[in-house]
């Protein structure tokens, strides 16, 4: 494992809080049973046969190849983690930074997903950067995702031969959230307008501030072009996967209608601020696509499953990845107690 280089004479101080490993495997278990029960009381009113024959014209071959579009997604997204981290100045290698991304999944399941900044910790055990240092790594990723999304809602909206109702503003919010949120003047002027307006909570705004000033290494142009690119070639794996989907079912509908709908809903979902967009997102399907004239037992049918291959497989990666992260972490904190 590399160590960052970093400011050599720094006095490290360890995090040894409790992980609340049982707690972020209980919150994701409770919301899926919560989804889960609500989608099967939808189904039972609609009819069960027809909801599940549409599950059944789905072999397991095809069912492996949906996950496989998850796959590609969350190693393409992976990468351009690394590739933060880097610019970032952390001397991480390439298989430490996947396992803090996949990692952080565990934790999707919490409000706003402010579970995933279980990654800090995990960085600061190994390398001693403290939250504030790699605060910008976590900002970039996030908007990164933001950028990719409205880039291919934008495009998917003008080659969808309809019309997603709010796909312009919501593409147009993400887009503006995403500069917020990379350029450092802006983000420190939202956080000092923050705090004026609640009078609350400064240190986080401080924090902010101080966080911001660290985007300036994010700042070329060419770096911000090509992570945008990465992020839409990924979240465009899961988006195609949903088209072949509701292809498969039978349903009639474009790539890029298709596209709009997945992508919007996640947007939707994720602006909500629901834990992973539950709820948002799933309800955003089923109606947009329901707009579009699909059957209600094909829409409820093929929502569940690209959840379940999307949302809820790329939490299981995590559940499986997040106690190596923890182990691995905490023996890094043994070993610099130790030198």
């Amino acid at each position: 494992m590399t160590m960052s280089s970093t400011n050599p004479q720094r006095k490290f101080q360890p995090d040894n809080r409790p992980t609340g490993r049982w707690r972020g495997i209980a919150v994701p278990a409770v919301i899926f049973a919560v989804v889960l029960f609500g989608l099967i009381a939808l189904a039972g009113a609609t009819g069960w046969e027809d909801t599940l024959a549409q599950i059944k014209k789905l072999s397991w071959l095809q069912f492996a190849g949906l996950l496989l579009f998850s796959v590609a997604n969350y190693v393409i997204r992976g990468f351009r983690w690394h590739i933060f981290a880097r610019q970032l100045g952390l001397q991480t290698g390439f298989l430490q930074n996947m396992r803090h991304f996949l990692g952080g999944f565990a934790m999707i399941a919490t409000p706003g997903r402010v579970g995933e900044l279980v990654r800090m910790r995990w960085i600061r055990r190994e390398t001693g950067w403290t939250h504030e240092k790699t605060a910008p790594l976590v900002l970039m990723d996030r908007a990164s995702d933001l950028a990719a999304m409205a880039l291919i809602l934008g495009i998917a909206v003008v080659f969808a031969n309809t019309r997603i109702p709010g796909a312009v503003p919501v593409a147009l919010l993400a887009l503006i959230a995403a500069l917020v949120a990379t350029r450092p003047r802006l983000l420190a002027g939202v956080a000092e307008i923050g705090y004026k307006f609640s009078g609350r909570w400064p240190r986080l705004f401080v924090r902010v501030r101080t966080a911001a000033r660290s985007l300036g290494q994010f700042s070329n142009s060419t770096l911000l072009t090509g992570t945008t690119l990465i992020g839409a070639i990924g979240w465009f794996a899961e988006a195609y996967a949903f088209f072949l989907l509701l292809d498969w079912m039978g349903a009639d509908i474009t790539l890029a209608t298709a596209t709009a709908i997945f992508v919007f809903a996640i947007v939707v979902g994720g602006f909500s601020g629901a834990p992973g967009g539950v709820g948002g997102a799933d309800a955003a399907m089923i109606a947009l696509l329901a707009i579009e004239g699909v059957p209600l037992d094909i829409s409820l049918a093929a929502t569940a499953i690209i959840r379940v291959t999307t949302l809820w497989f790329g939490i299981a990666i995590g559940l499986l990845v997040f106690p190596f992260a923890e182990r691995i972490s905490k023996r890094a904190v043994n070993a610099l107690e130790n030198s």
